[in-house]
């Protein structure tokens, strides 16, 4: 078995950091055998040098090695591309043709950026690696292949199985041994040495002197959070090399090469971010809670002027008992609170014509006829007429349906939808 020195040696990897070495010393123990490998890591980690690893250790590096980029086939055709097509399969179909599978028998596959294919796709290839059975597009006759799959993504493969975008027995199936690559940031010991070499590289390539860095540009260069990783750095450094007349680069010259913002180790609160959908729900809510403050004070007013016109207490409260009923009740519990025996209801008179006005013991008890006034400076009128549109909207005109979600009777739905003409 090659040691990890000579195998960086050999694909060209560069760095001495210990999570580095323990992904390569995975990948090297791995090889030999036909485990499915998945390796994670941000984009521009190297995630493309360890299938060509596990490929040249194992006993099929005589065989078929292909490299599949999956983000960048189109949905329509990927399929096709995996898994070959027949003649006349699809428009445009003239000819059968093979697909990696087919080509690739006795070889390995690397899936690059899996987390990007598509459901339907993902049902095929579950197939694959459970019983190396294919079909063509546009055939019946199942074909039966033997490749080793090594896949890689960047992206965060329990967030894509929530959200159903990936399918969770395709990623355990696919995720036998996992191989995680660092960020270049959690190889800080490595920075300067891939900068040197980089710098080194461009210098033999454009025929000129290899630029160096100052103590503060080193400083600089560590510090620096590299969020597009060693494809990143490799730029920033064949950037200098070509622009830079200076060939010593100090820290404010390396600046103006490094994207600012973008870049800074600074600490970045994402997870708890809201999403539309997130307000869009709370607003709901709101509004619903608006609608019942709408119907609890028109029920009110209409106890009120129950009053008005008849000026018998007794009366109003036999007629109207379960409307009194839900105007006391106590929203902690089920038990119903009636207003207090020695609390005396005033009989108003009918010739009051403007909107009664409670007065109570102290002046700066509030004014029901204030209360009025700033309920209804909240256009509660729109806000009811909306959330039943998207109520009956949403359930497709069913009022039963509609009501149980506004939380009103299905009568009283009916007779909002006639007094708005909906």
């Amino acid at each position: 078995m090659e040691s990890i020195q000579a195998i960086k040696q050999r694909f060209g990897i560069i760095g001495n950091d210990a999570k580095l070495n323990r992904s390569i010393e995975k990948a090297i123990q791995v090889a030999p055998t036909d485990i499915s490998i998945l390796v994670t890591g941000e984009s521009g980690v190297g995630k493309e040098s360890v299938p060509k690893i596990i490929h040249q250790l194992s006993h099929r590096k005589h065989g078929k090695y292909i490299a599949v980029n999956c983000g960048a086939i189109p949905e329509g055709t990927i399929d096709s591309e995996l898994f070959g097509h027949e003649k006349g399969a699809f428009t445009g179909a003239t000819q059968t043709r093979s697909g990696y599978f087919e080509v690739a028998d006795g070889g390995t596959i690397f899936l690059d950026e899996v987390g990007e294919l598509p459901l339907t796709t993902q049902v095929r290839l579950l197939r694959v690696l459970e019983n190396g059975e294919f079909l063509k597009v546009g055939s019946s006759k199942v074909q039966k292949t033997d490749v080793r799959i090594v896949a890689a993504t960047n992206v965060n493969m329990f967030e894509a199985i929530e959200k159903e975008k990936f399918r969770e027995d395709l990623y355990y199936r696919l995720s036998t041994i996992e191989i995680h690559l660092p960020a270049l940031r959690e190889r800080k010991e490595d920075i300067h040495l891939l900068f040197r070499k980089f710098a080194s590289d461009f210098a033999s390539k454009y025929k000129m002197p290899t630029v160096k860095l100052t103590d503060d540009a080193v400083q600089l260069l560590l510090k620096y959070r590299w969020n597009g990783n060693i494809r990143q750095l490799r730029n920033v450094a064949e950037q200098v090399s070509v622009l830079e007349r200076n060939r010593t680069i100090t820290a404010l010259a390396l600046q103006s090469y490094l994207p600012s913002g973008a870049g800074q180790n600074l600490p970045a609160v994402i997870k708890g971010t809201k999403s539309e959908s997130d307000f869009s729900t709370e607003r709901e809510i709101l509004y619903k809670v608006l609608f019942d403050m709408k119907s609890d004070l028109n029920d009110l007013k209409k106890l009120t002027m129950e009053l008005m016109k008849s000026g018998n207490v007794k009366d109003v409260q036999k007629d109207n008992e379960s409307l009194i009923q839900k105007i006391y009740r106590d929203e902690d519990s089920d038990n119903i609170e009636p207003p207090a025996k020695d609390v005396e209801v005033l009989a108003i008179p009918q010739s009051v014509e403007a909107t009664p006005e409670i007065i109570t013991e102290s002046e700066d008890k509030y004014h029901f006829a204030e209360e009025i006034e700033e309920e209804e400076t909240l256009s509660l009128h729109d806000k009811e007429l909306e959330l039943i549109k998207k109520s009956l909207e949403r359930h497709s005109g069913k009022r039963k349906l509609a009501a149980a979600e506004l939380g009103i009777s299905e009568r009283t739905l009916y007779r909002k939808i006639k007094q708005y003409d909906l």
